[in-house]
């Protein structure tokens, strides 16, 4: 998919009061940067964030990070976030595999990734955020009772996510084809991809990983 780059755009962010401007200089201190001791949530590839604002709006006793590395995407967040008066979710622009360096071991309560680029060739495998590549990242940063949770329209991602998370050592904690019509629905929030591609007719994917705990 290609992206119609925004003018400006950079600019906008770099001037905006919810964007962490230099994330790695808070690794290990979101606490103190958000003021209390509430859990962290991040989402990894938040879109426009219609998803982690909502969250954010609903639960706020909980501190949420949206991620998103295309500029012109995180604007559109942006903007949405300008509208809204609350205090406990913040944006930053960067890569997936940089959050080791953003965040210190055990400082993220959950991880969410929802509709994600599928990468479907196969020589493209470790760019999917659910490969061996991002998952021990995720590993080190959540807290040891902390999850995933894996939300996608596309089955062959959803079946090689089924297979490559117990691979890693993970444990894939509950899952379905067609969330919308399981008991995962309940208390589900929508992202705009979701409502899209449900409104078509397409059946959304979802898991819920954490450690293996057989192996600790």
């Amino acid at each position: 998919m290609r992206l119609r780059h925004i003018k400006g755009a950079e600019e906008d962010i770099a001037e905006s009061p919810y964007v962490v401007q230099e994330p790695k200089e808070l690794k290990g201190k979101w606490h103190e940067f958000f003021g209390n001791n509430n859990p962290i949530r991040i989402e990894v590839g938040m879109g426009k964030g219609k998803f982690i604002m909502e969250l954010a709006e609903k639960n706020p006793d909980v501190n949420y990070v949206g991620i998103e590395r295309y500029s012109s995407v995180l604007l559109r967040g942006l903007q949405k976030r300008a509208e809204m008066e609350i205090s406990n979710i913040y944006f930053m622009r960067i890569d997936a595999l940089e959050l080791e360096e953003v965040f210190a071991e055990e400082e993220v309560d959950r991880i969410y990734l929802n509709f994600s680029d599928p990468w479907p060739k196969d020589r493209h495998a470790k760019r999917r955020l659910t490969s061996d590549r991002f998952l021990p990242i995720y590993d080190k940063i959540l807290k040891k009772d902390g999850i995933i949770e894996f939300k996608t329209d596309n089955q062959g991602l959803f079946n090689y996510s089924m297979e490559s998370i117990p691979e890693a050592g993970w444990t894939v904690e509950a899952a379905t084809f067609d969330l919308h019509n399981s008991w995962m629905a309940e208390g589900n929030v929508m992202t705009e991809y979701e409502t899209k591609f449900s409104g078509e007719g397409k059946p959304i994917c979802k898991l819920i990983a954490s450690r293996n705990k057989d192996a600790e």
